[in-house]
């Protein structure tokens, strides 16, 4: 049985907007697929949003008091649905939430070794001591991978910021290097990339994907977690390229075609070991073509929710 999940928190982006991107969703789905919802009803979760009317006073990993209370939040709700027989599909606000939601997974399946692909943009590898923006959605893999990268230190975070960011981190890893993989990431700042070169996290970018093809893509980063008992999958529909629509938060150019995206969802979600799977970042705000890519978010949604109908 599929769970969906709005957890519509954006206090980890910079720009504002990204709470409304599930009702972007709702919205595609009145014209493509009007009985969707009803026969997947969706449960809200609470956000912090109410935050962004509050002065910030931890400038390198903003907001990251209320965003480590998110976390919490949100991951105990994955890992109940999990342990209820559901499979989680988690339409978030901003990409902060993605840490919440690995570890919402790892905490179903405490004993199981955990992969995750991240198809996105950007790396989110940063930390509180690293990040250039201090927007923490730009930080959620590096809770999960238990990392703070100080050897690239560029902050003094406040005390409260390390004591949220050690919340949010756990005690332990939740995801080893070695079980990340990233698709289509272009957008990498030096601390990150520094990670990537160090734990030899592979990267199949845009060009070697289009030239090799999407099934080549899926296979091979099926291969490359193939010693992983469960797999977790989130998809930052900034990895698409701002042709399609520039409704997200941080569009880069050379980024996936619609029917490239749709063929990585499937693909990956086919397979027996995927247990949650995740849309992010979708802004209508600053979308230039009216709902757009609320529109193809809803496509890849639905494609996702047959294809899972399917395995389940």
């Amino acid at each position: 049985m599929i769970s969906i999940i709005s957890n519509m928190s954006e206090i980890g982006a910079g720009t504002r907007g990204a709470s409304l991107g599930f009702d972007a969703l709702r919205t595609a789905s009145y014209h493509i697929k009007p009985d969707f919802f009803k026969k997947h009803p969706v449960k809200h979760l609470e956000t912090e949003n109410h935050l962004l009317w509050e002065p910030i006073d931890t400038p390198t990993a903003i907001r990251i008091e209320g965003i480590a209370r998110q976390y919490e939040r949100a991951s105990q709700l994955v890992t109940h649905e999990i342990h209820t027989g559901k499979f989680p599909i988690i339409i978030t606000g901003d990409h902060s939430n993605g840490g919440a939601n690995i570890a919402g997974i790892k905490n179903a399946f405490p004993d199981k070794r955990l992969g995750v692909v991240w198809i996105d943009a950007h790396a989110d590898l940063h930390s509180p001591y690293t990040s250039p923006s201090g927007n923490v959605h730009g930080m959620p893999l590096a809770t999960a991978l238990h990392i703070d990268n100080e050897d690239l230190q560029i902050n003094q975070p406040k005390d409260k910021a390390v004591v949220a960011w050690k919340k949010m981190k756990g005690n332990n890893p939740r995801l080893a290097p070695t079980d990340l993989v990233f698709l289509g990431v272009r957008d990498i700042e030096d601390q990150e990339a520094a990670l990537m070169r160090t734990h030899n996290i592979p990267n199949i970018n845009v060009e070697e994907l289009t030239k090799k093809g999407v099934d080549w893509a899926v296979a091979t980063t099926l291969d490359n977690l193939k010693n992983c008992d469960i797999i977790f999958v989130s998809f930052d529909v900034d990895s698409m390229d701002p042709s399609i629509s520039r409704g997200t938060g941080t569009p880069v150019p050379g980024g996936l075609s619609r029917e490239q995206a749709n063929g990585l969802i499937t693909g990956l979600l086919a397979s027996p070991k995927v247990k949650g799977f995740e849309i992010t970042e979708i802004n209508p705000l600053l979308d230039d073509r009216g709902n757009k890519m609320g529109e193809v978010a809803f496509y890849l949604l639905d494609q996702a929710v047959t294809t899972l109908q399917k395995r389940l």
